[in-house]
């Protein structure tokens, strides 16, 4: 029968140097667009939404974050790789504990088995691309 579409609950956290935030860029080949997303990740059952924006951003990078704030929730309905998908984002707002880290350009982060750069974007450079930021309500917090 497949695979039941769900509606998935996840926490992402708008990590700020000056105006540029911490991204985590990404390419769709079906829509053949390049796409930027804060970094974050599903909620686990028992974790509150702040909890799991201080896990995952520990998991992808191996670092702490501090003054982790709820700025708001927005829905996220949205085709990736031609496929639908449903989210209810919780966006928060943090820094790192480490200072010094505002001042590399980019840091090394891991999502499963598959690695990546984080890499700090300014409002402008998510507006015009190649990167655009996702989902897009989040505009509305910076």
């Amino acid at each position: 029968m497949g695979k039941k579409a769900r509606i998935r609950s996840i926490s992402i956290c708008l990590l700020r140097r000056g105006e540029e935030i911490l991204v985590h860029e990404s390419y769709d080949s079906v829509k053949e667009r390049g796409f930027a997303r804060p970094l974050g990740g599903g909620i686990d059952f028992g974790e509150t939404s702040a909890e799991a924006a201080i896990r995952e951003i520990k998991e992808e990078l191996g670092l702490d974050i501090t003054e982790v704030k709820l700025l708001g929730v927005v829905e996220n309905i949205f085709i990736y790789e031609g496929e639908p998908g449903h989210e209810m984002v919780f966006v928060y707002d943090g820094r790192f504990v480490d200072e010094s880290l505002y001042e590399r350009e980019s840091l090394d982060g891991v999502e499963g088995k598959r690695q990546f750069k984080a890499v700090w974007r300014s409002p402008e450079a998510l507006r015009h691309g190649p990167y655009y930021l996702v989902p897009e309500e989040i505009w509305t917090f910076l």
